[in-house]
């Protein structure tokens, strides 16, 4: 009978690690890392990639966020707030709202530049979505002029520390 619940035990541990092996959650990596070029943005509604490069040297801070994920919301906010009295830094910010309303409403509110605001209704059907590996959540990416990641989920303290 012992024999038998060892034997159960055994079969029971080689059966967990096998599931866990091909489990897909056990095989999520970075999607992008530092050093990588950073993909181009090319929005649902919009033919052209917007330009990531910066021929005077600066750099650029992609953030990407949506009103219904708090913490996104209120660091895209917080970051947006803290460039831009910088010329050295040009933010780009991502929204994946579905709606415009939505969208509009929380610019206002968090008192963000529209005109450096982008809105990407496919959401996490996207391709933004995708390139960025926002899967595990939403981030953002510090890009020198040569469109290459130096930092990622970086504060508002971090940046200016970036920028000396």
């Amino acid at each position: 009978m012992i024999k038998n619940v060892r034997w159960f035990f055994v079969v029971l541990i080689i059966s967990s690690l096998l599931s866990l092996s091909f489990s897909k959650e056990s095989s999520v990596t970075e999607r992008l890392t530092l050093g990588e070029t950073a993909p181009e943005l090319v929005f649902c509604n919009e033919a052209q990639p917007l330009n990531l490069r910066s021929a005077d040297g600066n750099y650029t801070l992609l953030s990407f966020w949506a009103s219904y994920d708090a913490a996104s919301r209120e660091r895209n906010a917080t970051l947006s707030h803290a460039v831009e009295s910088d010329a050295r830094v040009k933010m780009i910010s991502v929204s994946f709202d579905r709606y415009r309303s939505v969208f509009d409403a929380a610019i206002r509110q968090d008192k963000i530049d529209a005109t450096a605001c982008y809105l990407e209704t496919e959401g996490k059907d996207s391709d933004i979505f995708k390139q960025y590996g926002l899967k595990s959540g939403f981030k953002n990416y510090l890009v020198d002029s040569k469109g290459i990641i130096v930092a990622k989920n970086v504060t508002a303290d971090e940046l200016a520390s970036y920028m000396d």
